[in-house]
């Protein structure tokens, strides 16, 4: 189960487009483990050459307890990307509830030592067992 469109949004000239995925083959609803693989890429589109140098993640499931996850690169690289270039990975997350929201930052640098944050576009983690109601 994909989201057509992606989650998107850009911090001076950096583009985080997100792409989450159920992962039926990776959760058990018996035991309360609901996995999601996501995708990102990391489009400069700015005129500096930048590095990925940390991150930040505040992954809340759907009773509101919320993880903060930091740490050094993303799946074990700190990506170098020109301008007019991208960077994509995927990596995963499980959660104890059917459905949630994933929002971050990525601390970046620039060639000239600049440090600043990208914002990580928040997105839904939802599973085919989420309850949904319209109020």
């Amino acid at each position: 189960m994909t989201d057509e469109t992606p989650y998107e949004q850009v911090t001076e000239g950096v583009r985080i487009r997100v792409t989450p995925e159920f992962s039926e083959d990776q959760s058990t609803e018996e035991e309360s483990y609901f996995f999601w693989i996501y995708t990102i890429e990391i489009a400069n589109e700015s005129a500096h050459t930048v590095q990925l140098k940390s991150r930040i993640w505040r992954i809340t499931d759907d009773t509101g307890k919320t993880d903060e996850v930091r740490g050094p690169g993303v799946v074990g690289q700190t990506p170098v990307i020109p301008p007019g270039q991208s960077f994509t990975y995927s990596s995963g997350c499980p959660l104890g509830t059917p459905s949630g929201i994933m929002v971050g930052s990525y601390q970046m640098i620039d060639e000239t030592g600049r440090l600043f944050d990208v914002a990580i576009p928040a997105f839904s983690l939802d599973s085919p067992y989420a309850s949904r109601s319209v109020n």
